[in-house]
């Protein structure tokens, strides 16, 4: 239910200028949700929702950005490059060598590529292995991760 609340609520606030709480409640419960300011408060915490200044100069709720995918890659790309000292591959597996604690998020940045090729990613403390489908495949991810380091 909770879930379903804000889910409408985040509908009503991109569809509406809304400006109270009050009113946002009087909007949930035109939708069939009985809610109390108290529980409309919580929501607009949970979900993170900030009063934002419109063209006409009132305020009204807004919801928040949703982050950029490219954003997101652009840091971790950035965490391999500055963890990442040496890949090379072994039949069916990409070794990479990292500095001591980073293997982790070293796979962390390959896990989120979502590569159909990787079957799977094992991190140790700073070597992490990398599972594929065949040898092409991996030999084809050393050549993408290294061109990831610039090299």
């Amino acid at each position: 239910m909770k879930n379903l609340r804000q889910t409408k609520l985040a509908e009503i606030i991109g569809r509406e200028d809304v400006e109270t709480q009050e009113r946002l409640q009087e909007l949930l419960r035109a939708e069939g949700f009985d809610v109390t300011q108290a529980t409309v408060s919580r929501d607009i915490k949970a979900l993170r929702v900030y009063k934002a200044l419109t063209e006409k100069g009132a305020y009204r709720y807004a919801l928040p950005p949703e982050p950029s995918d490219n954003v997101f890659s652009s840091r971790l790309r950035t965490i391999f490059r500055e963890s990442v000292t040496h890949i090379d591959n072994a039949q069916n597996l990409v070794v990479i060598k990292t500095l001591p604690g980073m293997a982790p998020a070293a796979c962390s940045a390959l896990d989120a590529m979502s590569s159909p090729t990787v079957v799977g990613t094992l991190a140790g403390d700073d070597t992490a292995f990398i599972a594929l489908h065949s040898e092409a495949a991996a030999k084809g991810l050393v050549e993408q991760l290294r061109s990831v380091l610039g090299e």
